[in-house]
């Protein structure tokens, strides 16, 4: 099964953690990770890590994962381009704007909040 995640990942904590481990149990694991032009336009912050650092971090974490950036302008292009079977979302993560499940070409199911009142990113220290 090819799974498929996606996020910013800054700052990577014992949360992010989890859910790379959890959706890495469920079959050949993508991980998209959100480009920093997106992040400033999502957020309206940019992330205190680069994407390149927050790639090389989340490789460190998932290294049997293909790990790679998000579109800068196209959100559904990484879907369309690893074609999966699964799509999991973090427990508090929204689809980007504009995105709807009717959107997305497989299941997409949400994982459990591992510690949110400790381990959600905007609670970490900056």
């Amino acid at each position: 099964m090819r799974v498929l995640i996606f996020g910013t990942f800054d700052r990577l904590h014992p949360g992010h953690l989890f859910v790379l481990a959890e959706a890495g149990k469920r079959g050949a694991l993508a991980i998209i990770v959100a480009r920093d032009v997106t992040v400033q336009r999502h957020k309206n912050r940019l992330p205190v890590h680069t994407e390149d650092e927050r790639r090389t971090a989340v490789s460190r974490a998932a290294p049997s994962a293909r790990v790679l950036l998000g579109d800068k302008d196209d959100y559904l292009r990484p879907v369309r381009e690893n074609v999966p079977d699964l799509i999991l979302l973090g427990y508090d993560q929204q689809l980007p704007h504009g995105v709807d499940l009717e959107d997305l070409p497989c299941p997409v199911e949400r994982l459990p909040a591992f510690h949110p009142e400790l381990y959600k990113s905007s609670l970490c220290p900056k």
